[in-house]
């Protein structure tokens, strides 16, 4: 019997190979609305298997036991109400290594990717560096500071107890427990007092009227607490503005991810508390995405 979609409800997975599996599984996932449809039924299949995708069309006549089958069935019923491939599998590469990620935390975006580029271009003339990553979710960017930046002082700070403790198990898995600290608290708080010579921070930056119009993988997935940045999305960029005039070393610098259109606001905010951009990256889309602010009068090296 081959596989077929019995309702937009329930991928039917009863009999069938692997070929005729993935073509079932494509159709539904397609008529939910599923973008790349069949690379995703590639990859949870491949994940039920234990194989790489390649080996899925080498076998693809291959027949299926039931329970095989059954697992594939709820993975493909699950990315069929758009929850995101990512926290399907619970991973997601950043940067070239494997992050666990779950409800907890966001998803690490290859934008943020930039963030890690700017901040490690940045620390690579101090001789150590101390960093802080404000809003830190998986840890994808405090650990991959400390990874690419072995004389780095690296701490981090998050509200969501939930998301520290999935940071702190991404530390423990890729070995820099002892080199990325996780304080809960809000903003810089938990490290009140103390200076650094970057902050870096990817805060909510979407306005809350527009988080009910984002992708169903976003807006009924991911974390409201990393997305929502208040009624004109710069709520965090103010009081991050403020928090890092305190934390910042005088030759200190904060690099920020930042949103669609918002850097002229961004730009302002920063300016009120005597801050400059110095430097703009820009992501593969072209959209400004990543600032590099230092005090005024100063520039980046």
């Amino acid at each position: 019997m081959r596989p077929r979609c019995a309702s937009r409800d329930r991928f039917d997975w009863r009999g069938g190979s692997i070929g005729s599996c993935l073509r079932a599984a494509t159709a539904h996932l397609g008529e939910r609305g599923v973008a790349n449809a069949r690379l995703d039924a590639e990859v949870l299949l491949a994940h039920v298997l234990s194989v790489d995708r390649f080996r899925l069309c080498l076998d693809s006549a291959r027949p299926l036991a039931d329970r095989l089958l059954e697992r594939f069935a709820g993975l493909v019923d699950r990315r069929s109400k758009r929850e995101p491939l990512q926290k399907i599998l619970g991973r997601q590469e950043f940067f070239s290594r494997e992050f666990s990620v779950d409800a907890s935390v966001l998803v690490p975006r290859p934008e943020t990717e930039i963030l890690v580029e700017e901040a490690v271009r940045l620390a690579a003339s101090i001789e150590s560096p101390r960093i802080v990553d404000v809003g830190a979710g998986s840890g994808a960017v405090a650990i991959t500071l400390a990874l690419e930046l072995p004389q780095a002082r690296v701490v981090a700070t998050e509200l969501s107890p939930a998301a520290i403790a999935v940071g702190r198990a991404n530390a423990a898995r890729l070995a820099v427990a002892d080199r990325v600290e996780f304080r809960r608290g809000d903003l810089l708080a938990p490290y009140a007092g103390q200076r650094f010579d970057l902050v870096v921070s990817n805060p909510p930056y979407v306005p809350s009227a527009d988080i009910e119009s984002l992708e169903p993988e976003v807006r009924d997935h991911e974390p409201r607490l990393a997305l929502d940045g208040g009624i004109d999305g710069h709520d965090l960029h103010r009081r991050l503005a403020s928090a890092v005039t305190e934390a910042l070393e005088p030759q200190g610098a904060a690099v920020v991810e930042i949103g669609y259109g918002q850097q002229p606001t961004v730009a302002e905010i920063f300016g009120r508390a005597g801050f400059v951009v110095c430097a703009v990256r820009r992501d593969l889309a072209g959209i400004e995405r990543v600032l590099t602010l230092r005090r005024g009068g100063l520039r980046s090296g």
